[in-house]
């Protein structure tokens, strides 16, 4: 008896390849949103710990000032941008989790259609066996038959 195949094996195989591009995806999100945090974190840590000294020309301290300023700024849009890729990664990892639904409906489908194959074969094989009993019963010596009597 010939297997059927599997029909949908085309369309298994590209979900279980849309699902790998869709973890890579999102460890290269997680990466960024990671290194955009550091980032963050260095540039607010850098802000906290620096410190004016007690005197300084007025000029000085105006130009202290105004570089504390930037360096305030440039913490600010890092930790904006961190916050940006975290939501980025978050999305991407929703991606992923689709993908591994659709792959894992796609494989229960298999499955189903594996056990209906074992399930035919079983079949096929009992009625074989059936057929084979009941034709040998029918073939039995005829001397073992008791004739009707009225």
């Amino acid at each position: 008896m010939k297997r059927a195949g599997f029909r949908l094996q085309p369309v298994l195989e590209l979900r279980r390849t849309q699902e790998r591009a869709a973890a890579a995806a999102s460890a290269t999100a997680a990466r960024a949103a990671a290194d955009a945090a550091r980032r963050a974190t260095g540039y607010e840590t850098a802000l906290a710990t620096a410190e004016l000294p007690r005197s300084l020309p007025s000029g000085d301290f105006l130009t202290a000032m105004t570089l504390l300023r930037i360096a305030a700024t440039d913490a600010s849009d890092a930790r904006a941008a961190a916050t940006a890729s975290a939501e980025q990664a978050e999305a991407v990892r929703a991606q992923w989790t689709a993908a591994a639904q659709r792959t894992k409906a796609m494989e229960r489908l298999r499955e189903r259609h594996l056990e209906a194959q074992r399930h035919a074969e079983a079949a096929a094989e009992e009625r074989a066996a059936d057929d084979l009993v009941t034709g040998r019963a029918g073939r039995g010596p005829a001397e073992e038959e008791v004739p009707w009597t009225a």
